[in-house]
């Protein structure tokens, strides 16, 4: 499974199909806030947060490649990660794309207007 940060492959014949989306939330533990509280108030590089948050950029990204195989999907297009950030000794990220499949030489890719795209009704 392969994501991109691109929103079209040159050279590949794909079908786009549907906004896929991925978030995770990880916990520092509390000895780990402790050490970073003293790190923030004497200034420095919070190391143990640096290292919690490209976990949960990595974990995020995983998620978002098992949801597009579970759809069926080759891949994930124009793949964006939300602002990560940490609250209260968590770390939320949030990633989202545009699954694909790719056709072969003899299909013919047929897009879908924006304005039929699926959306969730609103009430």
């Amino acid at each position: 499974m392969q994501v991109y940060t691109v929103e079209t492959l040159s050279g590949r014949r794909i079908k786009e199909g549907e906004l896929l989306h991925a978030s995770i939330v990880l916990a520092a533990n509390l000895l780990r806030d402790a050490r970073e509280a003293v790190t923030n108030a004497v200034g420095g590089k919070m190391l143990r947060y640096e290292r919690l948050l490209d976990r949960a950029n990595s974990d995020a990204l995983e998620l978002l490649k098992e949801k597009a195989a579970a759809a069926g999907y080759d891949g994930v297009l124009a793949v964006r990660i939300s602002n990560p950030f940490m609250v209260q000794g968590s770390a939320a990220v949030t990633v989202y794309g545009t699954g694909f499949t790719f056709l072969s030489e003899d299909a013919v890719a047929v897009p879908v207007p924006h304005d039929e795209a699926s959306t969730t009704p609103r009430d």
